[in-house]
C-alpha cells in the first residue's frame, strides 16, 4: 500500500491487487478472495458519528481501567489513608474532566436564542407553528405537531385509533406538499392498510368496495383517490415485532434517502424491545420501548405517533371516559409523551333510547387532550365515519383561521368530573382564542 501511495496512484481492490501480483505476494496475503473479504468489513463513512462514539466510549474505558489499576497499587504501597484517598479522588477527576460536555451550556447562552424565537413569533403566529394534523380545532389547542415529540393516541379496541391516525398521515402526506411520512403497521397487513386509505381518502363505504358495489361514482371517488394517494410519499413497514433498534435503522435510510417529516407506528403493544430485560416483566419491557421511541423522535427530528391500547378499566366503570390512569401496562408510557390524546366513542356506551332523544350524538368522538407538555389540555369533537373508516371536522366550510366560539373547543372543565376520577377539574377559566397566546 505504501508503494503505491508513493506512486501517487488510489488504493483500492484493483490496483492492490495489481502491486501484488508484480510482487508476487498475492497468494502469500491469502489471495484476491482475502483481499475482498477484507472491503467487506470496512466500515464507511455514513455512520462516522457511531463509530467516534464508539472510539471515545472504549478511550475513556481504558482510562478508567489504567486509572483503578494505579488506584489499587496506590492503596496497597501508601502508608497513609489520607494521601491513597486523595491520590484516588484526583485520578477519578482528571478522568471525568476528561470527558465531553459540549452539551451543557450556560443559560447566557441561551437566552437570545429564545427571545429571538419569541420576536419571530411575535412578528409572523406561522413561524414556529408545527406541522397541521388536517384537524382544525385539534391543531388550534396543539398548535400542530413538531419535531421530536412523542404523541400518544390511545383507545380501547374498535374505537378508531389506527383510523384517526392513518386520517393525520393521509393528511400530512396529500394536503402538505413534499411531506415524507413512515408508518409501522404492526397490527395490519399493507394491503389491507392501502384498502383503508383509498377508502378513507374516497370517503366511500369500505364495505362495498369488497363486495364490488361502488357503482360509477364510487369508482370515480377512488380513482381520484388513488391519483392522490400515489403522490403522496407514505413508506409502510407491516414486520411484526419490529424492535427499536430496527425501527431506527429504517428511519434513518429512510430520511437519509427521501428525506423523513412524520412516523406512525401501530401499536406499542405489539412491539418487542428485543433486550434481554424484557424477560423480567411485560411492564419493564413498555418502558423500555416508551422510551425508545421517544429518542427516536429526538433523533430523527421529527414528531412520532405511537398508538397505544387502554386497559379494561375504562369499560368496567360507570365513568367511561379515559383517564391517565388507564394507560395499559406502564406509567412511564405517559411520562415520556409530550402530547397524550384519548379517543372517546360516548355512543359506544349509550342506550338506543339516548341516542333517539339525542342525549349522546351518534358518531361524533371526543378526542380528549389529557397531557399536553407545552400547552393547553381540552376535548375536541369530530365526526367519525365509520363506513369509510374517516374522521371529519365537525364544521365544514371552515375558513383558513376559524374564529372558534367556546362552544366549538370544549376543555376538560366542560366536563362533569365525579369523585373517582383522576382528572382534576383545573381552576383556570377554560381555553379562550381571544387569548391568542397559541398562534
Amino acid at each position: 500500500m505504501r508503494e503505491i501511495y508513493e506512486q501517487k496512484k488510489a488504493v483500492d481492490l484493483v490496483t492492490l491487487t495489481d502491486q501484488l501480483e508484480r510482487n508476487t505476494a498475492l497468494e502469500a496475503v491469502g489471495g484476491i478472495s482475502y483481499l475482498t473479504d477484507l472491503t467487506r468489513i470496512v466500515p464507511s463513512t455514513a455512520n462516522y458519528k457511531y463509530y467516534y462514539e464508539i472510539v471515545l466510549r472504549d478511550g475513556l474505558l481504558r482510562k478508567l481501567i489504567r486509572g483503578a489499576t494505579a488506584i489499587i497499587e496506590e492503596a496497597r504501597s501508601s502508608q497513609n489513608q489520607d494521601s491513597a484517598l486523595a491520590f484516588a479522588e484526583k485520578t477519578v477527576f482528571d478522568l471525568s474532566m476528561s470527558m465531553d460536555t459540549s452539551s451543557i451550556v450556560e443559560i447566557n447562552d441561551v437566552i437570545p436564542e429564545v427571545l429571538g424565537k419569541f420576536d419571530q413569533i411575535n412578528k409572523d403566529k406561522d413561524a414556529f407553528r408545527g406541522m397541521r394534523t388536517g384537524f382544525t380545532k385539534l391543531d388550534y389547542l396543539t398548535n400542530g405537531l413538531h419535531p421530536t415529540d412523542l404523541v400518544l393516541i390511545a383507545a380501547r379496541p374498535a374505537t378508531g385509533k389506527t383510523s384517526f391516525a392513518m386520517n393525520i398521515v393521509e393528511n400530512v402526506a396529500t394536503k402538505l406538499p413534499g411531506k415524507v411520512c413512515m408508518v409501522f403497521s404492526l397490527e395490519m397487513g399493507k394491503d389491507q392498510l392501502v384498502q383503508r386509505m383509498l377508502c378513507s381518502v374516497a370517503e366511500v363505504s369500505m364495505e362495498k368496495a369488497l363486495k364490488g358495489d361502488l357503482g360509477e361514482d364510487g369508482w370515480i371517488k377512488i380513482g381520484k383517490a388513488k391519483n392522490a394517494l400515489q403522490k403522496a410519499r407514505i413508506f409502510i413497514d407491516d414486520s411484526s415485532l419490529i424492535t427499536p433498534p430496527e425501527m431506527l435503522s429504517k428511519c434513518r435510510r429512510i430520511k437519509r434517502k427521501y428525506g423523513l417529516d412524520l412516523i406512525m407506528v401501530d401499536y406499542i403493544q405489539l412491539m418487542s424491545s428485543g433486550s434481554k430485560r424484557s424477560a423480567e416483566s411485560r411492564q419493564v419491557e413498555i418502558t423500555e420501548i416508551s422510551r425508545s421511541l421517544k429518542i427516536l423522535a429526538k433523533e430523527i427530528n421529527v414528531p412520532v405517533i405511537a398508538l397505544s391500547q387502554l386497559s379494561r378499566a375504562v369499560e368496567s366503570r360507570t365513568w367511561h371516559r379515559p383517564q391517565l390512569s388507564d394507560l395499559r401496562e406502564s406509567g412511564a408510557i405517559e411520562q415520556d409523551a409530550d402530547i397524550v390524546m384519548f379517543i372517546h366513542r360516548p355512543d359506544n356506551f349509550a342506550t338506543e333510547k339516548e341516542i333517539l332523544e339525542e342525549k349522546v350524538q351518534k358518531n361524533v368522538a371526543e378526542i380528549i387532550i389529557a397531557k399536553h407538555r407545552n400547552g393547553p389540555t381540552g376535548v375536541v369533537k369530530l365526526y367519525f365515519k365509520g363506513e369509510c373508516t374517516k374522521f371529519i371536522n365537525l364544521v365544514e366550510n371552515e375558513p383558513q383561521e376559524p374564529v372558534y366560539n367556546r362552544d366549538e373547543i370544549q376543555g376538560l372543565e366542560d366536563v362533569p368530573v365525579p369523585d373517582d376520577a383522576d382528572i382534576p377539574a383545573p381552576e383556570e377559566p377554560p381555553l379562550s382564542p381571544d387569548d391568542d397566546i397559541w398562534g
